[in-house]
């Protein structure tokens, strides 16, 4: 029987997780789905993901792919295998795709949602990033739309010098929008992808200039030195969610 490729749509809470990725020193994500698979298909399964997202980061659409030569029907093999997950991972979809389609490689971008809370509550505290003090709004717009664009981001990658990022660490970022919310904001980054850490590094960069700690205008000189340590600091994982890879 030939194998088929399996494309699977996830959502999960990262908040007791070390991350999607395998970690030698933690629960992830990817270990959990894996291990279920292979529960159920009775084979070894190598799933690949769209990307991994970190500690404490949730996604909403995460993708992942693997083959199998199994005959069990996929909406079977979805509620199947959720049975067998915690609550706070789930499986949406499972669908074969064509031979050659890769989670990562055929994607051409991403959408995150970073959102911020205005005012500590403890019913969002896991899922959204508390301000404390003042924010000029209009200012971290400002600073938001010069970072739209074809521009190396080097300077927010934590990880400048390994992997994708030290042969090349540009990349597009189509949107960037900031959408007022109930007792919140909510930063939407579209982009071709994202190096390591970059949404957050973007997201810790605008609430300084927020704050009034950089001007909106300093960002573009701020790009041009490629420097990680000008940049503002990393924002915490918890506001972050990945909603969406696509195709």
């Amino acid at each position: 029987m030939q194998m088929a490729l399996i494309k699977l749509t996830l959502a999960y809470d990262g908040t007791r997780y070390s991350g999607w990725q395998v970690q030698p020193n933690g629960v992830s994500i990817q270990t959990l789905v894996q291990r279920a698979l292979e529960t159920i298909l009775r084979h070894k399964i190598q799933l690949t993901g769209a990307g991994r997202t970190d500690a404490g980061v949730h996604a909403e659409g995460q993708t992942a792919h693997f083959s199998t030569d199994s005959p069990l029907p996929l909406s079977r093999l979805r509620l199947s295998v959720n049975a067998l997950l915690p609550p706070d991972i789930r499986i949406l979809e499972a669908i074969e795709v064509p031979q050659g389609f890769h989670a990562r490689y055929s994607a051409t971008g991403k959408i995150y949602h970073y959102h911020l809370a205005l005012s500590p509550d403890p019913a969002t505290r896991l899922y959204r990033t508390p301000l404390f003090g003042p924010l000029d709004l209009d200012a971290l717009k400002a600073a938001a739309r010069t970072l739209i664009g074809t521009h190396d981001f080097a300077a927010f990658a934590n990880a400048a010098h390994k992997g994708t990022a030290a042969h090349d660490s540009i990349r597009t970022l189509r949107r960037l929008d900031v959408i007022e919310e109930k007792n919140g904001l909510r930063l939407e980054f579209e982009g071709t992808g994202f190096l390591y850490k970059m949404v957050r590094n973007l997201t810790g960069t605008l609430l300084e200039v927020g704050k009034g700690q950089r001007p909106p205008d300093s960002l573009p000189a701020l790009i041009a030195t490629r420097d990680r340590k000008q940049a503002g600091p990393t924002a915490p994982p918890q506001g972050l969610f990945l909603m969406q890879v696509l195709y």
